[in-house]
């Protein structure tokens, strides 16, 4: 299938995070955000190689956001929502809307088109995400997750993924379930096997997701703990989990949670992310009425990590 590629140009670095978020809510395929003083910091901290990038590049201070919308009958009402949306974004923060320009796409340059911008990265305290296509010499004590994301969501530099692998770490013991609502890429699925969970159900919506998440399954050679499948969201879950995870979006969040406490078992753990920091008080909200104490709120770049734990209505 083609796809569209949209792009934004943006001067203003304050709401990076809030257009990529629309994009994801319109349904975008994935988002690509080229932000080269992102790309400087981290040559200069000496994560990246700076002579792989030009000096152009790297003076460069506006921001390219592209989303990637199929060619099919929702392309119009997609693409129309996402600018009714980042005029609102503009307008809140009291910035003129950005040009928006298009670009046809093939399904393969889109797939491969970011790749020289990935790069092993250690994301949490021990757990490093390396693409298929870089060398890597691990550290003791280090968890390497190799993926090729494809044209799914999640490599672990999106804060909302890291949110969710440093808070993982903290909450996988040996022996636990876990559910992982929303794949992607199939990371963090992949990264609870690791840590010791003895079988993780992996599911999403996005059948591009179910086959990328099902392919990094194979390359970490997890198919005998983790299972990838279609669902809409926990409809299709086969058991319940010590723990669920979700990193996804507020609205979808607040629609999945009434389901919750069902799949949850042992320690009934509940950890949510992908949700904008203006959504943090709507999410929190649901949680405590459905009866989860609130353990843990992690906030980065914008972005809001919750974890919570069902103790049951009233409580």
């Amino acid at each position: 299938m083609d796809y569209v590629e949209v792009k934004l140009t943006l001067a203003n670095h304050d709401c990076i995070e809030a257009i990529a978020n629309a994009f994801v809510e319109q349904s975008s395929g994935g988002v690509v955000i080229d932000d080269p003083q992102l790309i400087a910091s981290y040559a200069n901290r000496g994560q990246w190689d700076d002579h792989e990038f030009s000096e152009e590049l790297l003076a460069k201070d506006t921001v390219d956001i592209k989303g990637y919308f199929a060619q099919d009958q929702f392309l119009t009402g997609r693409i129309e929502g996402l600018k009714d949306a980042v005029a609102e974004i503009c307008r809140r923060m009291d910035m003129e809307m950005p040009k928006v320009y298009f670009n046809n796409v093939q399904e393969e340059d889109w797939a491969n088109n970011w790749k020289q911008y990935f790069k092993p990265e250690r994301i949490g305290k021990r757990t490093v995400v390396k693409p298929t296509w870089e060398e890597y010499t691990p550290k003791e004590g280090e968890l390497v997750i190799e993926i090729d994301p494809g044209m799914a969501f999640g490599t672990g530099n999106h804060a909302t993924t890291a949110l969710c692998i440093n808070i993982l770490e903290d909450y996988v013991k040996e022996g636990m379930q876990v559910l992982d609502v929303g794949t992607g890429s199939g990371i963090l699925a992949i990264q609870a096997a690791l840590l010791g969970a003895d079988k993780v159900e992996a599911m999403d919506f996005d059948m591009v997701a179910v086959k990328a998440a099902g392919e990094n399954t194979a390359l970490n050679n997890l198919q005998d703990k983790v299972k990838v499948f279609h669902s809409d969201l926990l409809k299709s879950a086969t058991m319940q989990g010590d723990i669920i995870i979700a990193n996804i979006v507020a609205d979808i969040i607040i629609r999945l949670l009434p389901n919750v406490p069902q799949y949850l078992k042992g320690e009934k753990i509940f950890i949510s992310s992908g949700i904008i920091d203006s959504r943090k008080d709507d999410v929190l909200a649901e949680y405590q009425r459905l009866g989860f104490k609130i353990l843990r709120i992690e906030e980065s770049k914008g972005w809001v990590a919750i974890v919570g734990q069902y103790l049951g209505e009233g409580q």
